[in-house]
């Protein structure tokens, strides 16, 4: 029989939500509101009128080959951070499952890097791979390779994307592990008596059952390359060199606070929200499909 909590008073429902409402609204809803309004006009630099324009802001950005590629590149950072993050996550998870001595403190160990801040994870990986005193950097130089992210654009770009899959890996290891973990033994036992090698037990029936959680980490993947990446990206390159790393939530910052262009990056913002709906109606729409629930 289905249990159903029932409130003795009929306005506690209502008070324990509103909390949750507030933040939401004041945080996440008036925000998005105020860059809409603002994406429609163009306003001074240090305040005062403010014009209104219509879809002006729009169509100067689409008219911008430097936006293009800011989107570029968005689009690529983003690729590699979530099939390369969950693939090393999915590796991990894997190994982590098939541990018996010291399985909690191996598991302990890749859950840290969740924990730390994006700005501390960009402060981190900088100081590694810092050209001048970066360890990391030392011994690749050691080893013929001429690696400097602050000149050269792949490094740049192979530093931040690094930098967001650690922060993120921690994440997609707890899924995959859980989801390895609730797999049924038998039908692995069952398989692996009928003569199906590792790879093949894998493939055919782990990775299957583990479409859901694989689908899902897929979309929290994106979203978070597009948006939660701006601290690594702010404290590792600038969005530099040049603009090989100026993924589009970075260039909503600069404009805004650099540029002091209020009503272009108001309009960005309104565009890279627009492009993530997009992307996770796709997804859904069409990935979904494959995914055996």
């Amino acid at each position: 029989m289905e249990k159903r909590v029932v409130f003795t008073h009929k306005a506690l429902p209502y008070l324990l939500l509103t909390p949750q409402l507030a933040i939401t609204l004041i945080f996440f809803f008036w925000p998005a509101g105020q860059a809409i309004w603002k994406s429609f006009f163009i306003e001074g630099a240090f305040g005062g009128d403010a014009e209104f324009v219509g879809l002006s802001n729009y169509i100067a950005l689409f008219n911008d080959p430097h936006y293009y590629q800011s989107f570029w590149v968005t689009m690529i950072f983003s690729s590699l951070v979530a099939v390369i993050g969950l693939s090393v996550a999915l590796l991990l998870a894997v190994m982590a499952d098939r541990v018996v001595k010291f399985a909690t403190t191996y598991k302990t160990l890749i859950i840290w890097p969740y924990a730390v801040a994006p700005a501390v994870v960009g402060v981190l990986w900088v100081f590694m791979f810092s050209p001048a005193v970066g360890t990391v950097a030392v011994y690749l130089t050691r080893l013929g390779i001429d690696w400097n992210p602050q000149l050269d654009a792949t490094d740049a770009m192979v530093l931040v994307v690094m930098a967001a899959i650690w922060k993120q890996i921690s994440y997609n290891f707890l899924f995959f592990l859980a989801g390895l973990q609730s797999i049924p033994r038998s039908l692995i036992e069952a398989a692996a008596i009928d003569g199906a090698s590792p790879s093949r037990r894998f493939w055919t029936i782990v990775f299957p059952l583990l479409s859901p959680t694989t689908f899902f980490l897929l979309v929290i993947n994106m979203v978070y390359a597009f948006f939660d990446t701006f601290a690594i990206i702010d404290i590792t390159t600038q969005g530099g060199p040049g603009s090989s790393t100026n993924i589009l939530v970075y260039n909503v910052y600069k404009t805004a606070f650099k540029s002091f262009d209020y009503g272009s990056s108001g309009a960005q913002s309104v565009i890279l929200l627009l492009m993530v709906i997009v992307l996770t109606v796709i997804q859904f729409r069409y990935v979904d499909r494959k995914v055996q629930y």
